[in-house]
């Protein structure tokens, strides 16, 4: 979805332009909360999908606020790819994937393994796993589960724990790490 403006110049180009100019210093993990609650004035998030093939290198927040395009194409990104159904993202979780992979000082695009699942969904992975919430906070698009290539488990779920803002989950055999924007808890699956 790109508007073209008179002088020619898209959104999408503009934001990219934005994107490529601006250096940010990632935050320590002491001041990670402090990022959350607004200490960082740009926000990103950097994900691809092993499912779909799509990737998605966004800023999303400037100066306080949300980009409302920016948002809907997150939301998008990260819908059922089984179902191919979306809903709204909760505007934490996304905050918290952004915080931790800025603290991690990785150029590397997270792997999206499960963002929103349907029901149905949900119920099909429950029928296969024990490791399955029943009322799974991926259904209210409260939770993502990620991998990075260059970065341990363990240094992830350090960097998720370090916003004190969700749930993390830490999955070795897996090799994910589950965040949320629930009640702030560990645990390993």
């Amino acid at each position: 979805m790109t508007e073209s403006s008179a002088s020619g110049i898209t959104r999408r180009a503009l934001l990219g332009a934005f994107a490529a100019t601006a250096v940010t210093a990632a935050p320590t993990y002491a001041n990670a909360a402090g990022f959350l609650r607004g200490g960082g004035d740009i926000r990103r998030i950097r994900m691809y999908s092993g499912r779909t093939g799509e990737r998605i290198d966004m800023i999303y927040w400037v100066d306080g606020k949300y980009i409302k395009d920016a948002v809907k194409e997150i939301n998008h990104f990260m819908r059922d790819w089984r179902t191919d159904q979306s809903t709204d993202i909760d505007l934490r979780t996304i905050d918290i994937m952004a915080a931790a992979h800025n603290l991690l000082d990785v150029n590397e695009p997270y792997m999206l393994l499960s963002g929103y699942r349907s029901p149905q969904t949900n119920a099909m992975l429950r029928r296969r796993s024990r490791g399955v919430a029943k009322n799974s906070l991926h259904m209210k698009g409260q939770a993502a589960d990620l991998r990075l290539a260059s970065r341990s488990v363990s240094q992830m779920a350090k960097a998720a724990m370090s916003c004190r803002a969700g749930g993390v989950g830490q999955y070795y055999r897996s090799n994910f790490v589950h965040m949320d924007c629930g009640d702030v808890r560990t645990w390993r699956g």
